[in-house]
């Protein structure tokens, strides 16, 4: 068997089709192809056919958890998670986990630290809060508590419990339901005095 054509794909730009036998057998990505060394005119047993297949698939898999990594920063536990449903093995999974870390698109640590600067910007919660998140995405927590220190100065239980109760005072659902809005910040994981206290400043500037 004879390898009769190397084509770049129309709709895949960075992937390659391999014809053997003038028939379209196998694909592979830039990089892999590079690194294979196939060529046009080269001859594969049968053995080598079936390798090179596994190859493709494998490749494939790694192209697809590469672009869901690069949509947006996630957590190691959260690729093994996306690749476990791709049907990936261990052992495959961890190769391709290795390979993204190896060129920066999984690091927990840094996962940890854009997750909190993200969450205080956009949605300000507690740090309790910020901390059951991140275990719920597998961060160990020596990286959580680094991470919290590195935000330290974004992370301000007090503001984030003030800016909450402004926001949620303007909802209808608790606009004039104290007890309600208790219980919705404690879910949230603000400590019990401190929502007393801001809820009872909250109601002194109102009156004011």
């Amino acid at each position: 068997m004879k390898i009769t054509r190397i084509v770049q794909q129309a709709k895949r730009r960075d992937r390659y089709s391999i014809f053997v036998d003038g028939r379209y057998t196998f694909s592979l990505g830039e990089s892999a192809l590079l690194a294979s060394g196939l060529a046009a005119g080269q001859e594969l047993s049968a053995g080598a056919l079936a390798e090179w297949k596994r190859e493709s698939a494998d490749d494939r898999l790694y192209g697809a958890a590469l672009r869901y990594a690069a949509m947006r920063f996630r957590s190691r536990w959260e690729l093994e998670q996306y690749l476990h449903r791709k049907g990936a093995s261990p052992a495959l999974s961890s190769t391709i986990l290795n390979k993204l870390s190896n060129i920066g698109l999984l690091d927990d640590a840094k996962f940890a630290q854009a997750f909190i600067a993200n969450r205080a910007l956009l949605r300000p919660t507690s740090k309790r809060k910020l901390q059951q998140e991140l275990r719920a995405k597998h961060i160990a927590d020596e990286l959580i508590g680094q991470a919290l220190h590195h935000n330290d100065q974004t992370v301000d239980d007090r503001a984030a419990l003030r800016a909450v109760i402004a926001k949620k005072r303007r909802a209808g659902r608790y606009a004039h339901d104290d007890a309600k809005l208790m219980q919705y910040l404690a879910r949230q994981g603000f400590a019990y005095e401190d929502i007393k206290d801001e809820l009872s400043k909250h109601l002194s500037e109102q009156k004011g």
